[in-house]
């Protein structure tokens, strides 16, 4: 998708349909932008029509005579003193379907039109980017006939001299997270026949052509050296080599400590031994969509220019059943030197985690944040609107928080107390693998906790990395709460 800023007299340079965002009050600041037939006949026409400027209500017209527009589009915002951010989403959103509906290939927007609504122009316009952006994305690579769909081509804003810069740099921050989000849908979306660990490994080397990034892949003989024989417990039973991608990205001074994102990369999860019922297994491709989100994340770090480090691990392998599997009540070491206990083998996210962790200390980093399609039980308490967030250190806890509701990627905080700990413990090893029924989220996070000896946060994505139904299809959450997160941890 293409994006230009029009400076001067939109009646010379507007182009395709003008998209005017109101509140129900309805003030438009765009006005004298448009010829006066234009003009008087959208003081009158909204309301005439039955346009009253609730959230996602949109109107489409198209004349003649509103040149140099094609045609016009009035997107609701509802009351301006109960907007937010989600409402915002989701009438661009509501936008894009009526776009899509009249087959819109090119729009403009009016700067004094967005500086009419609640929130700033940088915000508004990184948004509209990133929503338009995202909403572009179909998935067809295992399609043999192409559908026919549609796509947003361009974006106009008119705009002044002195907004510029800032409304170009906005543009193109919405536009790489979209484009991150997009490509962390892709592989969520692809078949677990293509989608292998050395399939996200050489997509991940994709990333080196990038400006600041480097990309190297740990086999099994390194993990084995490393000691890593938590990861490698659950890759057991596969035919697939497991790989441990690490991908760096080097935008600030060699001396400024890193943050660390680490993705959950279990390629498909049968459950192993523990075999999962079969009914629904087939969603469990999107079982890398913490290792997908990492990887579209570090693509957006990279195309924005983020003036910080990053790296990014990916532990990825699969866990099948076979003759070589791990089994219930087997007891592995992992990379810490602590002693596993695994009492169930499709509690399996977490053994390939904590060895990640562990290796994630090596580079002294000054936040580390782990993405995981971990447990049901966290779809449980939360659904698919928010993903649950756990941590052993507030301010870390408080930034992430504040970075979901920015970006409308919401999280939740539960808790990791003593007490949930102690369900953990094995009459055979350091620690058990799981901790029972009860609190089955909250105690996959103290597992995880007991490797994190720096400023460490877990995201268990179970139920917002993908919708299931006639829309199945990965989300690429959480990329847009990651990039606002690293955005804010930068200066910006």
């Amino acid at each position: 998708m293409d994006f230009s800023i029009k400076i001067g007299p939109s009646e010379k340079l507007g182009k395709g349909c003008a998209v005017l965002l109101l509140h129900s009050n309805l003030k438009l600041s765009s006005l004298k932008g448009f010829n006066k037939f234009t003009n008087t006949f959208l003081k009158k026409s909204p309301r005439e029509n039955g346009f009253y400027g609730n959230t996602g209500e949109t109107l489409y017209l198209t004349n003649s005579l509103f040149a140099p527009f094609s045609s016009i589009l009035l997107v609701g915002m509802g009351e301006k003193n109960t907007m937010d951010r989600g409402k915002f989403v989701r009438a661009l959103n509501t936008a894009y379907d009526a776009l899509k509906k009249h087959n819109v290939t090119e729009i403009t927007l009016f700067s004094n039109d967005l500086k009419n609504l609640k929130y700033d122009l940088e915000f508004l316009v990184q948004t509209i980017s990133r929503v338009l952006t995202e909403s572009n994305y179909k998935y067809e690579n295992t399609l043999k006939t192409k559908p026919g769909r549609y796509l947003l081509k361009k974006i106009n804003i008119t705009s002044t001299l002195d907004e510029k810069i800032e409304i170009r740099e906005a543009f193109k921050r919405g536009k790489a997270i979209g484009e991150g989000s997009n490509l962390a849908k892709e592989l969520g979306n692809l078949p677990p026949n293509t989608c292998t660990p050395s399939f996200l490994a050489k997509k991940s080397k994709n990333l080196g052509r990038l400006k600041n990034v480097a990309v190297s892949v740990l086999s099994r003989k390194n993990m084995e050296s490393l000691g890593m024989g938590s990861l490698l417990s659950v890759s057991n039973g596969s035919y697939e080599p497991p790989q441990f991608i690490i991908i760096k990205y080097t935008g600030g001074r060699k001396t400024q400590k890193p943050v660390v994102l680490i993705g959950k990369g279990i390629t498909f999860d049968t459950g192993g031994i523990s075999l999962k019922p079969s009914s629904g297994m087939d969603e469990m491709k999107y079982d890398m969509s913490g290792a997908g989100s990492v990887i579209g994340t570090m693509q957006a770090v990279a195309r924005m220019n983020l003036p910080m480090n990053v790296i990014g691990l990916v532990p990825t392998c699969e866990n099948m059943p076979g003759g070589a599997a791990t089994r219930p009540s087997d007891v592995v070491r992992s990379m810490s030197g602590k002693t596993i206990e695994i009492l169930n083998t499709d509690a399996e996210g977490r053994l390939i985690l904590c060895d990640a962790l562990t290796y994630a200390a090596r580079f002294k980093p000054t936040a580390v944040i782990d993405v995981a399609t971990l447990t049901g039980a966290c779809v449980v308490a939360l659904g698919n609107v928010a993903s649950g967030l756990f941590s052993n250190n507030d301010e870390l806890a408080n930034q992430v928080e504040i970075a979901g509701e920015k970006a409308w990627d919401r999280v939740w905080r539960l808790p990791t107390w003593d007490d949930y700990h102690k369900q953990l413990e094995s009459n055979f090893a350091d620690v058990a693998n799981i901790g029972g029924r009860a609190a089955g989220s909250i105690t996959a996070a103290c597992f995880l906790e007991k490797f994190a000896n720096f400023p460490w946060a877990h995201l268990d994505i179970a139920g917002t990395a993908w919708v299931s139904g006639k829309a199945k299809g990965s989300t690429g959450r959480p990329v847009p709460l990651l990039c606002e997160f690293l955005m804010s941890k930068s200066g910006w």
